[in-house]
């Protein structure tokens, strides 16, 4: 019997520099735990020409554009699934131009498989240095709390598998991993061209103690950000739903997804920003009326008073410290091309409120390279990633990213272009 429900389904990503072997690296792993469709199997035998070797990347880069360029441009999505667990995974662009689109992927990760291209590596110096991107998107990873970070140590063919390498590189990254403070980090020696290491272990690492990769990601735990205590009930309100007015039945009904916490019939619960109190009388799923229902789930909750309640509003329980807020310290990072103005307003759109926001303050910016931090800068510009000051012309129900991913995180969108230019956070409300 199959024990693929032993273990929930796990959403990882690759993150790392250009030309690090990301997209490669996933379809020989599709490729080699025989997870690919017969005509997925045949355009990789089109990709071979004069006993050349095969063109994994075709399975991932589905633009135009990519397969002209040879870069991950757009976040590809694969699922497949092995005898012991389903996947999904995000193959995430490697290129500084389109770092927002790997922050896109990794916001919903389990868990991170960060490549390093072992034959790009300078091993003249005492110590290795890391490429700049690989810093960048480590540094990211830190500040989106993903919870398992997988080294895997790519084009280790091209060095003869030399122990002494690998050990360099996990010496730079252990200190690396240090100076961020990321805890969960395995590394893995492979050759995602050649296949070693990555579902099966290969002879050419006999030194290698560790397990495979696919292996060490069949065995992650998926951690569970969401906290199902009652008083951390937490429901942004999407949308009201009325039934028809000529009706005698004045149904009014406030429908949602829950992001953190549980609620039951009967809960007494709390409305902000206004702080109204009232009491949950019926809650419906999509299967009907039921007693009680928790985090990740769509419901609609019906409540015991008339209280003037519209989309962006916040249920909570009623003896939670959470209330709305004006004002908040958050981690951002910029995507757009044009630098933060500080002086411009931009839209904020945290859950199912949008308004209207001011960066009062950068208080300083993460320099890449040393993983220092500058002091209080004017602006930030293109990819980097800073700390900053937030007025709000709305008050917003907002927890900090520590205690949940859902109701910490925002956007930033130009209110002229409507480009989304940040990801952002929350640190301190």
């Amino acid at each position: 019997m199959s024990n693929l429900n032993q273990y929930a389904p796990l959403r990882f990503i690759t993150a790392g520099s250009v030309d690090d072997g990301k997209s490669t690296l996933i379809g020989r792993l599709l490729y080699d735990s025989k997870a690919l469709l017969s005509d997925q199997l045949l355009s990789l035998d089109k990709s071979k020409s004069n006993g050349e070797v095969i063109d994994f990347s075709i399975l991932t880069d589905g633009l135009e554009a990519e397969r002209e360029q040879g870069i991950t441009i757009d976040v590809a999505y694969r699922y497949f699934s092995t005898a012991k667990r389903k996947f999904i995974i995000a193959d995430t662009p490697g290129h500084e131009q389109y770092t927002r689109n790997m922050v896109t992927g990794a916001s919903t990760a389990n868990a991170a498989v960060v490549l390093i291209d072992a034959s790009q590596l300078d091993f003249s110096k005492e110590e290795v240095e890391l490429l700049a991107q690989t810093k960048r998107h480590s540094a990211i990873l830190k500040h989106l709390n993903t919870p398992h970070i997988i080294v895997a140590v790519n084009k280790m063919d091209l060095l003869n598998f030399e122990q002494n390498k690998f050990n360099a590189i996990t010496a730079a990254y252990t200190k690396l991993a240090k100076q961020l403070g990321l805890k969960d980090v395995v590394f893995v020696p492979v050759s995602a061209l050649q296949g070693d290491n990555i579902v099966h272990k290969s002879d050419a690492t006999s030194w290698y103690e560790g397990e495979a990769l696919l292996t060490v990601l069949e065995n992650l735990p998926t951690d569970d950000h969401q906290s199902e205590k009652a008083e951390d009930f937490h429901f942004p309100v999407q949308l009201v739903s009325r039934l028809d007015q000529d009706k005698q039945d004045d149904f009014r009904g406030y429908q949602g997804r829950i992001e953190s916490g549980s609620i039951r019939k009967g809960d007494k619960v709390r409305i902000e920003p206004t702080g109204y109190e009232t009491r949950i009388t019926e809650i419906y799923s999509p299967n009907g009326l039921v007693q009680s229902a928790k985090v990740g789930e769509q419901v609609t909750l019906r409540l015991a008073d008339d209280i003037d309640i519209s989309r962006g509003d916040t249920f909570l329980a009623e003896n939670s410290a959470t209330v709305a807020t004006k004002a908040l310290k958050a981690t951002v990072c910029w995507f757009d091309q044009r630098a933060l103005n500080p002086a411009r307003k931009y839209l904020l759109k945290h859950t199912t409120l949008t308004v209207f926001a001011k960066v009062s303050s950068v208080d300083r910016v993460l320099d890449v390279q040393t993983l220092s931090h500058s002091a209080q800068a004017d602006s930030l510009k293109m990819n980097d990633i800073g700390e900053v000051q937030i007025s709000l012309q709305k008050p917003i129900t907002a927890t900090t990213y520590a205690q949940n991913i859902a109701t910490g995180s925002f956007i930033l969108i130009d209110e002229a272009t409507y480009h989304t230019v940040a990801a952002g956070m929350i640190l301190e409300i």
